[in-house]
């Protein structure tokens, strides 16, 4: 479990830590992420995904062309972040990290296991030659292993920090 402190500096005074697992199922179970990669010049890239969260880290696809694949090739430093547009209620999270592609095929039908039981049989991949494969093409699976992940809660107002 990672090391949490709550930052007194930027939360209410009657804020307490949120606690880890309450962090992690809320990574588990958002619908919705927002990816950002460094553009080649510099430049962020922020695009919507969808991602799961499988053996203590979040993975996402991209298919090689892709602008975040592209930039991934020269940049793998990313931040996921998910929560909700509410000011006052929810719990925001952003992972820090370094994307890298998953090439095992055990571990990928996991994952594709993962993605269909979460977002439903429009999500369901195939397998083969460490990718995920489906009508639309090929996409390589990513993971990011959390480096540092900030919660940040509304209602009181909290932001914590968690290590690994």
């Amino acid at each position: 479990m990672p090391d949490g402190v709550l930052d007194q500096r930027y939360s209410d005074p009657e804020a307490e830590a949120v606690p880890w697992e309450v962090v992690r199922e809320r990574l588990a179970r958002a619908g919705v992420y927002w990816l950002t990669t460094v553009r080649p010049e510099g430049r962020p890239h922020v695009t919507p995904l969808i991602a799961v969260w499988l053996d203590g880290a979040m993975l996402f696809t991209a298919g090689a062309e892709e602008r975040k694949a592209r930039n991934l090739t020269g940049n793998p430093a990313v931040a996921l972040t998910t929560g909700t547009d509410a000011l006052d209620r929810g719990l925001d999270v952003v992972v820090e990290g370094e994307a890298v592609v998953l090439r095992d095929d055990a571990t990928l039908r996991r994952a594709a296991a993962s993605w269909e039981a979460k977002y439903g049989e429009a999500w369901r991949f195939e397998v083969r030659d460490g990718a995920f494969h489906h009508a639309g093409g090929a996409a390589d699976v990513y993971r990011v292993a959390p480096r540092v992940v900030f919660a940040f809660g509304k209602d009181p107002y909290s932001q914590n920090r968690y290590t690994f």
